[in-house]
């Protein structure tokens, strides 16, 4: 307020461009009830299908922006679903939350994403960053190395939460994910199967749920067979193109080489491809490589990658949809579901020369 002439008071001059759409202003120049604009701008199907088109507009016209703080506190609710991918450059989590989002959406739920890589010190600022955001409930795929209490302050504050992929065990918690162990026996049981007896496995990590299951596994099929098991022909690492080159050339140096490997997941055997091509040699012709996950680039390399096909999209949508259910009726017994992957034979596996 300002002091004008003769002693007058002013209102203070209004600031362009700051002033604030409201619910009542569009009631008002509708002539309708604030409740009538609040369902229509929901979509009610309590409103006439005219008055919700009307509203709309006006509100879109008049610049109308929705107080996502002010519903959180009238209804305890944000609409928001939190996501954690330790990579979201690896294009399986990529399609993971494509998914997540289609889902999510249909529902009427916005997803706010955070990424940690493999680093537990960024998840722990993540994780608390996103709950900061009083979200509905969280997805997440828990960095190496995890243990319980990395979700324990999640789950003592009551946040909803589904494990996707990966798992911590011990924990009370809904999980989607892949039969890892079936997948790996299909692999092993196809190199088997084509004559090869001297088998690596890339990127071996035992800090993962999916990465001891597919590794165990890879140790009990040579097992079964009656093959010795050669630790010189295993490598451990993360799953990275890097790693994959760097793997596959190292298990080339043994004295007694391999003729095939399995690789933990699909840019991992990218990598291994290009390492072989560093030698001379070419996957599907000198060598065998199988992948685990079946990413979309993976039928497009040449020669066309055969993988283990996870199921991705249905596993990301059936997370959203645990998600949504566990947040609708937080005390419903536990969701698991365990997708049972399938094998695609494409064009990087052969018998051994």
């Amino acid at each position: 307020m300002t002091e004008g002439p003769a002693g007058k008071t002013l209102a203070a001059p209004a600031v362009p461009g700051r002033s604030r759409v409201t619910l009542q202003l569009i009631a008002d120049r509708l002539a309708v009830s604030t409740a009538t604009v609040s369902l229509a701008l929901r979509d009610s199907p309590l409103v006439a299908e005219a008055t919700r088109i009307r509203v709309r507009e006006l509100a879109r016209d008049m610049g109308y922006r929705y107080n996502r703080g002010a519903a959180a506190l009238r209804t305890d609710r944000t609409n928001i679903v939190g996501v954690g991918f330790h990579d979201i450059t690896n294009p399986y989590f990529a399609e993971l939350l494509s998914a997540i989002e289609q889902t999510t959406t249909a529902q009427g739920r916005s997803v706010l994403l955070g990424t940690y890589g493999e680093d537990l010190e960024r998840q722990q600022r993540v994780l608390d960053t996103l709950a900061e955001y009083r979200p509905d409930g969280m997805i997440l795929c828990p960095a190496a190395g995890s243990t319980l209490e990395s979700l324990r302050p999640l789950i003592d504050a009551g946040i909803p939460i589904v494990q996707l992929s990966r798992e911590l065990a011990g924990l009370e918690l809904d999980f989607v994910g892949s039969d890892d162990r079936h997948g790996t026996l299909q692999a092993m049981d196809h190199l088997i199967g084509l004559g090869h007896r001297r088998i690596a496995f890339i990127c071996a990590n035992e800090e993962i749920s999916t990465g001891r299951n597919r590794y165990l596994t890879y140790r009990e099929v040579l097992e079964r067979h009656g093959l010795s098991f050669d630790p010189a022909l295993v490598y451990f690492g993360i799953g990275t193109r890097e790693n994959g080159l760097k793997g596959i050339q190292q298990v080339l140096d043994v004295g007694e080489p391999p003729t095939a490997a399995l690789c933990m997941n699909d840019i991992a055997a990218f990598g291994a491809m290009l390492g072989l091509r560093h030698r001379g040699r070419e996957a599907g012709r000198d060598f065998s490589i199988v992948g685990c996950d079946d990413v979309r680039e993976a039928a497009q390399w040449f020669p066309a990658l055969t993988t283990v096909h996870n199921f991705q999209n249905e596993m990301g949508a059936k997370s959203a949809q645990f998600l949504l259910n566990r947040i609708a009726e937080p005390a419903a017994p536990l969701q698991r579901l365990t997708l049972t992957p399938k094998l695609i034979v494409r064009g990087t596996t052969c018998p051994p020369r």
